[in-house]
């Protein structure tokens, strides 16, 4: 009986520091994501209106994507004339920066002419992959994006 104790309690320390050690490299994650931000501002501009959209048609909900997307637009273009800062600008991102402003051009357009939710979100997701692409084309470690 006793060592069925020590056992159950080796696992269940075994199991709290696994735990925190997941907890610690999201944290790491969430961090380097919101150092890539603090870096280049229009990143993060442009990272707030992705949020406020993206995550609520994930959910349904495509008001938030129709009455932004014209905003999004100006982001993406914000975001591609602004100073890359020196750790990030390579030629892949610059190229994914014209991508990003050509689907988000796009995107608006589908809005404006008051297609369908699937083709909206089709569309959104579309951004919403190049937008990643971008941000881990700015993470040194593949590994953590």
């Amino acid at each position: 009986m006793h060592s069925q104790y020590r056992l159950s309690s080796f696992l269940i320390m075994k199991k709290i520091c696994l735990l925190v050690t997941l907890l610690i490299s999201l944290v790491a994650v969430k961090s380097n994501a919101q150092d890539k931000f603090a870096t280049w501002q229009a990143l993060g501009a442009f990272h707030t209106v992705m949020s406020e959209t993206f995550h609520p048609a994930e959910k349904g909900q495509f008001d938030p994507i129709k009455q932004r997307s014209g905003e999004m637009v100006d982001k993406a273009a914000l975001l591609e004339k602004s100073a890359i800062p020196a750790q990030f600008d390579k030629p892949e991102i610059r190229a994914a920066l014209k991508t990003l402003k050509s689907k988000t051009t796009a995107l608006n357009k589908i809005v404006l002419k008051k297609a369908k939710n699937e083709k909206i979100n089709a569309a959104l997701v579309s951004v919403h992959d190049t937008f990643h692409e971008i941000v881990g084309l700015c993470t040194e470690d593949k590994e953590s994006h």
